[in-house]
């Protein structure tokens, strides 16, 4: 009932796709997707990945949205109702898309934790959000971090989302000893059966390692595990099953570990996976982590969050009340967003720098009009303009704010010698 529509030249000319569309929904296809409205970008296997992962996501998540507005009016009458987006900001449900809303989640929570940051007083932040499944970090440093391709699972997505690092390093994620080593993730027990510690026979996990380790207190939870969801935490299950893996160890010629002594040398794993993933993120924006303040928030970053910091250098951590929920806090604060973007593919020159200020007065006009038909007043909108240049031969691009052609230069020169450490000299520039 879908289809996606992606031709080698469209972001030259869309006349084609333009009919295509037309055919396909002529033929009876619910969802026509075409890629130069989805990804205007050059480079046909990024915007064709990007036009079938919307064209497989929008019809499912607009029906769920359907059904909730439908049963929100029959309720409450029609209040109105916004969407988060992956880029940090919030749509209409007129105006939402599937390829939009992958990371819309964690993006909430890079919005609450520059808020919170504002508010304490930092400007330098790292988002450490850990939750059941995952770790998502984040670098804040005075703007929200944003990035306009990225891979998830395989897939290459042309969109513009907040630049989100994500590795398999969650509470529930299942520990073991496999190729001679201790492992943790990238699998992970989920909510069913949950970790061993939730009495549904789940397997060892980060959860039962901090439960073995008494981080976690089942006295303080309440009794909502088992099969019948009215029993308290079991530490005896997590301590069978870490002991289990014990005996593996001890079994292949490895050190005879204590339950003890195996879950803190698992938790130690986890956080050299959690730490390692901040400084990899740091580098490729050419910071040091040691200058930034570490935001903990979601279900289980608190506790681990002092073992990170001090692997990172990292001397100051800053804990929000609200930080089990700063994702939805987040998305709360959040303002409507709408990005537009264009590939230009010319010289950095007189002519380039014309045509690139005429396609952006039209992006501009497209993005104000979208915000307008959602009843933004005029005088609530700003407006930022931004250009991606390149070194003529690479294709790697930087953005810039937008400015005339002897600022951009500079601009460019010193973005490139912080990131890379050496100055562009004097190569020919290309606006991509």
């Amino acid at each position: 009932r879908a289809v996606a529509i992606a031709f080698l030249h469209s972001v030259r000319n869309p006349l084609h796709e333009r009919r295509a569309a037309e055919l396909a929904r002529a033929a009876g296809f619910e969802e026509v997707v075409a890629s130069h409205l989805v990804a205007p970008i050059v480079g046909l296997i990024a915007r064709g990945d990007s036009t079938v992962a919307d064209a497989y996501l929008s019809p499912v998540l607009l029906r769920h949205l359907r059904a909730f507005r439908s049963e929100l009016a029959a309720a409450h009458g029609e209040p109105p109702l916004l969407a988060m987006q992956s880029n940090g900001g919030l749509v209409d449900p007129d105006g939402f898309r599937g390829i939009n809303s992958v990371l819309s989640g964690p993006a909430g929570g890079v919005v609450g934790l520059a808020a919170a940051g504002r508010a304490a007083g930092h400007e330098r932040l790292v988002g450490f959000d850990m939750g059941g499944t995952s770790t998502d970090v984040s670098l804040y440093a005075g703007e929200l971090p944003r990035r306009y391709s990225t891979e998830i699972d395989g897939i290459r997505l042309q969109t513009p989302m907040m630049d989100i690092h994500t590795i398999a390093a969650g509470g529930g994620s299942i520990v073991r000893y496999a190729d001679g080593r201790l492992q943790v993730g990238p699998e992970s027990a989920g909510a069913e059966p949950g970790p061993a510690c939730y009495r549904r026979g789940g397997p060892a996990t980060v959860t039962d390692c901090n439960v073995v380790l008494g981080r976690i207190l089942p006295g303080q939870f309440p009794r909502v595990f088992g099969p019948a969801g009215d029993e308290p935490l079991d530490p005896m299950a997590s301590r069978a099953r870490l002991a289990a893996i014990a005996g593996e160890i001890a079994a292949a010629g490895g050190p005879g570990y204590s339950v003890e002594t195996l879950a803190a040398a698992f938790l130690e794993v986890a956080v050299a996976k959690m730490a390692n993933a901040i400084r990899e993120l740091a580098l490729r924006h050419g910071e040091d982590t040691q200058r930034f303040a570490l935001v903990p928030f979601g279900g289980a970053a608190g506790q681990h969050a002092c073992a990170v910091a001090g692997l990172l250098g990292i001397d100051t951590l800053l804990l929000h009340p609200l930080a089990g929920v700063l994702s939805a806090w987040g998305i709360g604060l959040a303002q409507r967003r709408c990005i537009r973007r264009r590939s230009i593919e010319l010289p950095f020159d007189g002519q380039g720098l014309g045509v690139a200020r005429a396609a952006l007065d039209a992006l501009a006009a497209d993005a104000r009009g979208d915000l307008l038909r959602q009843d933004v007043t005029a005088d609530a909108i700003s407006e930022l303009r931004t250009v991606h240049l390149r070194l003529a031969g690479s294709d790697t691009s930087l953005e810039l704010n937008w400015t005339d052609e002897a600022s951009l230069r500079e601009a460019f020169r010193d973005a490139h010698e912080r990131l890379y450490g050496f100055a562009a000299g004097e190569r020919a520039l290309v606006i991509a």
